[in-house]
């Protein structure tokens, strides 16, 4: 029986304790872009993905469950971070930032540069992104599975 291969994720969906709010937060750490919007819910493009927020998160904060979200500049969020009520759970000069946000979602920031995650070129300059490279560390990965231009 064939069995179908993961390519790559759609979209993540997150709870929040309200839109207004959450719209707010993230907007002080990331551009963001809209991509439209519904009673109690907002769709936020990332690239040629995106993140669905919708109200009524109930549950705990998350310990080890976490969404791992590939940004162009993660110095830029660390600054940020320091004017919110977010809860940094790590971070390390060189690679490492996580943190809670005020509904106690879980995130780890990784910077483009330096993980094997790509975009196609097309899609990197629609996102005002073309500039952006590889360490050699995330272009020897990429060579190993075959996914990096010769």
């Amino acid at each position: 029986m064939t069995k179908a291969n993961f390519l790559g994720f759609n979209h993540v969906a997150l709870e929040v304790g309200d839109i207004e709010e959450a719209l707010m937060f993230y907007g002080k750490l990331f551009e963001l872009r809209l991509r439209g919007r519904g009673p109690g819910r907002a769709f936020i493009d990332a690239g040629d993905q995106f993140i669905a927020l919708s109200e009524g998160r109930t549950q705990t904060p998350d310990e080890h469950r976490h969404i791992g979200l590939v940004v162009d500049d993660r110095e830029a969020v660390r600054r940020a971070l320091e004017d919110t009520e977010a809860e940094i759970k790590r971070s390390t000069p060189d690679r490492s930032l996580d943190f809670l946000d005020p509904w106690g979602n879980y995130w780890q920031i990784v910077e483009y540069s330096d993980i094997q995650f790509t975009k196609a070129p097309e899609v990197l300059e629609g996102m005002g992104q073309r500039a952006l490279s590889k360490t050699e560390m995330a272009l020897a990965e990429l060579h190993e599975k075959g996914l990096a231009p010769e």
